[in-house]
């Protein structure tokens, strides 16, 4: 069997003239169509075969296509148009189906076929790192995306300018097409997507040159994402339809980002406050003063350090934390004050120490 002689076409012949040749044979011998059936699976067997290039070379070197029983195509079932199979003897038989024969018995071919008519594009998820002074105020993020886009040169259309939409030929406008198998446990029918439309149902009479009728193509696109004030590490903000664009104008997948907030080097975030420490010179913390300190805006203010206060004290400063997410009002600032202890004195500071032990302080 020449699987070129079938499509009438050379050897030599490209993927268009093959797809070509394929489809005005398939129109003529479709049995739907009053076509000869046997002539239709040498056709389908010889398109399957040649339009795929590892197999077309196998082909090509070899004469054959390994992995197949002889007299079948390149897989290992019959595409049936109707109610079943036309020829239960040529559907091979396959171990690694059973699991959906169960998956079948229990969610029906109906179920299954609606599954596959769902359109919708893949959704994209990125991770993006902030420094934590950004959480203080809503701010939007540049996100670069490499992605499938819609094709400016058809609109997503798929076919070339005044092109018409045509009817599939193989699956008839349903999108779908019935996989029959035959096992141990008898035959059974599957609905799965066809492999010519993609599940569309509709191809382009006259494809676009640039997509080649998917209506898409891989591209760059950047995107600009508003990032809430108070947000926190592991936050996820879905963004509609800025995933991949899906084939022919269909539903575009949705844009997910999970936030990640970096470490500072001073404070410590805890929920909508923020934690951190000072330290103070001894007579401060015995007879009480102020300090300046620095908050995350850059802003400094002072801080009153009681008389007496212990190494360790921690400080309550309010509404000087973080914005609360999606909500009023900032969480707090706490800082820990740690008493600085002199590693060198001199003799007149070691003299009015002694003095004051004496005084049992």
């Amino acid at each position: 069997m020449d699987y070129y002689e079938i499509l009438g076409v050379k050897k030599d012949a490209s993927q268009d003239e093959i797809k070509k040749a394929f489809h005005r044979l398939a129109h003529k011998y479709h049995p739907d169509k009053g076509g000869d059936e046997k002539k239709f699976k040498e056709i389908n067997e010889a398109y399957q075969v040649l339009s795929d290039k590892q197999k077309r070379a196998q082909y090509d070197q070899f004469g054959q296509v390994f992995g197949q029983g002889q007299g079948q195509g390149p897989y290992d079932f019959n595409w049936a148009w109707g109610n079943g199979p036309r020829n239960e003897e040529d559907v091979a038989f396959d171990f690694s189906d059973i699991g959906n024969i169960f998956e079948d018995l229990f969610t029906g071919n109906q179920e299954k076929s609606q599954r596959h008519n769902v359109k919708k594009a893949k959704d994209i998820h990125v991770d993006v790192e902030i420094p934590l002074e950004n959480v203080l105020k809503e701010f939007n993020q540049k996100i670069d995306l490499r992605k499938f886009v819609v094709c400016q040169r058809c609109q997503g259309s798929g076919g070339e300018k005044g092109s018409k939409i045509k009817e599939c030929f193989s699956c008839r406008g349903v999108g779908t097409v019935q996989q029959v198998r035959k096992t141990f446990f008898g035959s059974y029918t599957t609905v799965t997507t066809c492999p010519e439309c993609k599940g569309e149902g509709l191809i382009p009479e006259n494809p676009c040159n640039v997509c080649k009728g998917e209506g898409r193509i891989k591209g760059e696109e950047s995107i600009e994402v508003s990032i809430p004030a108070g947000i926190d590490s592991n936050q996820i903000i879905k963004v509609d339809g800025r995933g991949d664009a899906l084939r022919r104008g269909g539903k575009p997948g949705n844009l997910y980002v999970r936030i990640f907030v970096k470490e500072h080097p001073i404070f410590a975030r805890k929920g909508d406050d923020l934690f951190t420490n000072i330290g103070i010179h001894l007579t401060d913390a015995v007879l009480g003063g102020e300090v300046e300190i620095e908050t995350l805006e850059k802003t400094k203010i002072l801080l009153t350090i009681p008389q007496g206060t212990d190494s360790g004290k921690i400080l309550r400063i309010s509404g000087k934390g973080l914005p609360r997410f999606q909500g009023f009002g900032r969480g707090n600032l706490y800082v820990e004050l740690r008493v600085k202890t002199p590693k060198k004195i001199s003799k007149e500071q070691k003299k009015l120490i002694e003095k004051l032990k004496e005084q049992g302080l």
